[in-house]
């Protein structure tokens, strides 16, 4: 990159949206060390995943009988995670471990801890469904979970999991008539070998003043390779991470701290709301003067288009020549969108032309391989250099910059695309693109913002905006 261009990047740097304070990692003890499953790999596992995500401080024990009674303060921890199904731990352990609990000491258990300690009353009663007699579960395969409470910190902007393979543990047993509630669940086919009837996925519950979630997804088998496919899926890396925070802090990080808001410097610099997280004001349906009654709805905070929705591409009701956009986004998995921009108006319902930002879903989708249609490439035109896309069901965020004779693309703070506008390599990447045909394509003075119905399922939200002088 040249001076010029170097320079441009650090002045739109500057500009954009500060990202979110660094905050102090909250220390969490993974408990493995014995196990009916290949304990030896999931519990370094869930120790990996939680520590990816920059959240937490890990500590992993293999001896929680030695841990649980002689360390010397376990409320330094705000949870535990549990990967054990073994043998008891001892009278102090366990005392020592169920005070901490209902001290407000969370609990994450996971998949074969629902297995453990037959006949441990208060253990039962801290995971509240239990793989006892008549538990079972059809072959290890991909199924959906579908959310059922979005009200919950954990579930409240997670899009259903797609095709999450795994065993789909079926008939758990609720113990000693504690209550249970049930945030996410999986429908266990007959022909899987299931029961035909919905079965719960993701659960949470109090013990005392302790936050307890619970999710008996996660199943791999020693010395099988292909069962490590359910902990390798990032939507449960997602959800183990989400179900995790909240057990230890009572809530859920997930891009932004304050979406759809501004702070007083932003306005200062120029920034304003394209969408208030509450209503669709400022928002039509493209070709139509009301926004579409099918597909789009808002949810907690967030445009979303449900997959198979229908209702068509929407547009903003203004026309923005240069600018910089920001916005938050994430996508189901396998799904695809995109954010367009310089989009004209049309008299009838039609899709969007303009240039387009790709949100998609790299790593399942067919067209994530081709970085001319990656996320974050100027879709079909430039492609995008390689950013770190955040695990499926968590927020990217990303930043369009439209000057006269320069656009960039921005993903998770990487520049992507960096291109001049109108020059010779524009009308050569065009000439070589579907937009062939489209006369001045990406040139026009003003236009619209959409975001594409591609029949998929997207969220967006924070999407503000910042008009630039020539």
């Amino acid at each position: 990159m040249n001076s010029t261009l170097l320079a441009a990047g650090l002045v739109a740097s500057l500009l954009a949206p500060a990202p979110p304070a660094a905050v102090e990692k909250i220390p969490v003890l993974v408990i493995g060390g014995a196990n009916n499953h290949d304990c030896e790999w999931t519990t370094p596992s869930l120790a990996r995943m939680l520590t990816a995500s920059g959240l937490f401080a890990v500590t992993v024990t293999e001896d929680p009988s030695t841990t649980l009674a002689e360390d010397e303060d376990l409320t330094r921890f705000r949870a535990f995670v549990l990967d054990y199904n073994g043998g008891r731990w001892g009278e102090v352990a366990e005392e020592r471990f169920l005070a901490a609990v209902s001290g407000g000491v969370g609990v994450s258990v996971i998949h074969a801890a629902n297995n453990s300690f037959p006949g441990w009353v208060e253990y039962e009663k801290l995971v509240g469904l239990m793989w006892r007699k008549g538990t079972g579960h059809g072959r290890f395969h991909p199924f959906d979970v579908r959310i059922t409470d979005r009200d919950h910190p954990i579930t409240r902007t997670l899009p259903d999991l797609r095709a999450h393979p795994d065993e789909l543990y079926h008939k758990l047993v609720p113990m000693h008539s504690v209550a249970n509630h049930v945030i996410g669940v999986a429908h266990s086919a007959k022909e899987t070998g299931g029961t035909g009837a919905d079965e719960p996925m993701i659960i949470v519950k109090e013990y005392g003043k302790g936050r307890v979630f619970h999710t008996p997804l996660g199943h791999v088998w020693r010395n099988n390779e292909a069962s490590r496919a359910s902990h390798r899926d990032d939507q449960f890396q997602n959800l183990v991470v989400r179900g995790t925070e909240w057990a230890a802090t009572g809530r859920v990080t997930d891009g932004l701290e304050a979406p759809n808001s501004l702070t007083e410097a932003e306005r200062e610099a120029g920034w304003r709301l394209l969408f208030d997280g509450k209503t669709t004001r400022g928002w039509h349906r493209h070709g139509d003067e009301a926004f579409s009654e099918r597909g789009w709805s808002v949810i907690d905070g967030c445009l979303v288009h449900r997959a198979g929705g229908g209702g068509g591409d929407i547009v903003t009701d203004e026309q923005f020549g240069l600018f910089e956009l920001a916005f938050e986004w994430k996508v189901a998995a396998g799904a695809n969108s995109g954010v367009k921009y310089l989009v004209q108006p049309v008299s009838r319902p039609s899709a969007m032309l303009g240039c387009e930002y790709q949100l998609l879903d790299d790593s399942r989708h067919g067209d994530g391989a081709d970085r001319e249609h990656a996320a974050g490439s100027l879709y079909d035109v430039f492609p995008a250099a390689t950013a770190p896309l955040r695990p499926t069901g968590a927020f990217n965020h990303s930043r369009i910059v439209v000057r006269a004779d320069r656009i960039q693309h921005w993903l998770n703070g990487v520049l992507t695309v960096d291109v001049e506008r109108g020059g010779e390599s524009w009308e050569a990447a065009v000439a070589d693109s579907k937009f062939r045909k489209t006369q001045g394509f990406g040139l026009r003075e003003r236009g619209h913002i959409g975001i594409q119905d591609h029949h998929d399922e997207v969220w967006v939200r924070s999407i503000r905006i910042r008009e630039l002088g020539s």
